[in-house]
């Protein structure tokens, strides 16, 4: 079982219609977002059971669960196969993130916001030696991460070589890459961001079709990994945009 912290990450996973066995409230937390919260169990179904305030700190593994937990069935990923099966919109080609390596739950849960208003159709992470969907993942996510589907796989560069044979253009987050605005970046990508303090790995970065970079002004010469990639996303997003 899986538990699910924080009134917005509760919220949408409550709008996203992902089944929810309970959820625990505090006792007396009837204001805001957790009158919403209880409205929308109440009309679906789920369970709401209020307990003490000092249970919930005791079970909470992010420390910050706002006087809400939802208990759901342990996180079931997708397979490469039903990410890459997935319905497109003509206008909106495949978009993907790869995360090379990144084990940081803030940043995966930021990547996920991120992806999420970027219109991405899922994350791709390893399943070994990297961060995948826990409690501060999902409250990082600000409940993105019950929308972006997240697929993990054996081997970063062998999915790569899959996305290529599929048709997507493989772009890797670095900064001895091209100034990204003077790419062309409007067809079917999946971009790869580095794990944090290592960028990318020799082999994936080999394996890139394109190495794109974020043109830097100032004295500090890189960037958090999730604020990169939310930049090359949204870089992606406006020369699509521009481009129909």
């Amino acid at each position: 079982m899986t538990e699910i912290e924080g009134r917005q990450p509760v919220l949408e996973l409550l709008r996203s219609g992902h089944e929810i066995k309970k959820i625990l409230v505090a006792k007396g937390q009837r204001q805001g977002s957790i009158r919403e919260i209880i409205a929308l169990a109440a009309q679906q179904g789920v369970v709401v059971e209020e307990v003490n305030r000092r249970f919930l700190d005791k079970i909470s593994q992010t420390h910050n669960h706002q006087g809400v937990i939802a208990q759901i069935a342990d996180i079931e990923y997708y397979e490469l196969d039903e990410l890459l099966e997935q319905e497109y919109d003509p206008q909106w080609p495949p978009f993907y993130v790869l995360l090379d390596g990144v084990q940081d739950p803030h940043n995966l849960g930021s990547v996920l916001r991120s992806g999420e208003a970027a219109r991405i159709h899922g994350v791709i992470i390893p399943k070994r030696r990297a961060v995948g969907l826990t409690p501060t993942v999902f409250k990082s996510s600000a409940g993105a991460a019950s929308y972006v589907p997240v697929c993990r796989v054996t081997n970063i560069a062998s999915t790569i070589d899959r996305l290529k044979e599929s048709g997507v253009w493989v772009i890797g987050a670095d900064m001895d890459g091209e100034v990204c605005y003077e790419q062309d970046l409007t067809g079917p990508a999946a971009l790869v961001i580095g794990g944090e303090g290592q960028g990318l790995s020799r082999l994936v970065k080999e394996k890139c079709d394109l190495l794109s970079s974020i043109p830097m002004q100032g004295s500090i010469n890189s960037l958090n990994a999730a604020v990169a990639g939310a930049l090359l996303m949204f870089e992606i997003v406006r020369q699509r945009v521009q481009s129909r």
